[in-house]
């Protein structure tokens, strides 16, 4: 009878001690620190609470690939709703999944400020999903298309198989008419790193396209739902920069 609340304790010390804890990265990658949680089935009940209660905080869960010259980083911005006087919402933003290339500036140490964006489109996402093995395919954007300033910005991401069929590269070209500047980065895969990106995409598109609201049983989020309070970072566009 006197031993459950010691085990009680050791666990609620080991979440506050150890969990809080294990998933820092102090990089320079990061302007925030990740945190993640380790969770138990005697603990999910209180887990459960504290995810709804902070649904409003951020979640840092991106997919990271480190190589020598430069690294990338992969996670899916969600659509932003709103909310019609009858009810119902539409979608006011289309979600995307954002790649951040960055270059390497020594070993295993980045320059994040020196980001590029490039956001696949759920179109996009699906010609990376279906690539095979020896496949490759090439993405285009230009932020001035059909006006006057086309032309000036044009981004290029490109990926290629290996010739062995064993990895891709994911090369993005970026050319600034308007700076005079050029950038070049590029990120080798191996064939697992890669059906990683292929498996995290198939997952996240449905979430981009805003189906899984279709979904949930409440997709109007109650009295508390705000659609047009936007995270401008985890949404921000690749021409914002």
């Amino acid at each position: 009878m006197m031993k459950l609340p010691r085990r009680l304790s050791r666990s609620q010390l080991f979440e506050q001690i150890v969990c809080k804890k294990v998933g820092h990265v102090g990089h320079p990658l990061w302007s925030h620190p990740f945190s993640s949680r380790v969770g138990f089935p005697d603990s999910r009940q209180n887990f459960t609470h504290t995810v709804t209660k902070n649904a409003s905080d951020r979640v840092y869960a991106a997919y990271n690939v480190y190589k020598g010259k430069a690294g990338l980083s992969m996670k899916p911005c969600l659509p932003t709703f709103t909310k019609l006087e009858s009810g119902s919402l539409v979608i006011d933003r289309r979600g995307s999944v954002m790649l951040s290339f960055f270059p390497a500036i020594g070993e295993r140490k980045y320059d994040w400020t020196k980001k590029q964006l490039f956001a696949l489109s759920p179109t996009e996402v699906g010609t990376l999903i279906s690539l095979g093995p020896r496949d490759s395919c090439e993405f285009f954007h230009d932020p001035g298309m059909l006006s006057s300033t086309a032309g000036q910005v044009r981004k290029s991401l490109t990926i290629k198989a290996h010739a062995d069929g064993n990895g891709y590269f994911i090369s993005l070209n970026v050319v600034n008419n308007s700076q005079n500047t050029k950038d070049f980065l590029s990120v080798p895969f191996t064939a697992g790193e890669f059906s990683v990106m292929k498996t995290a995409c198939s997952f996240a598109l449905p979430h981009i396209l805003g189906w899984d609201r279709l979904t949930q049983p409440n997709p109007g989020m109650g009295k508390d739902f705000q659609p047009n309070k936007v995270d401008r970072e985890a949404l921000s566009l690749e021409w914002e920069r």
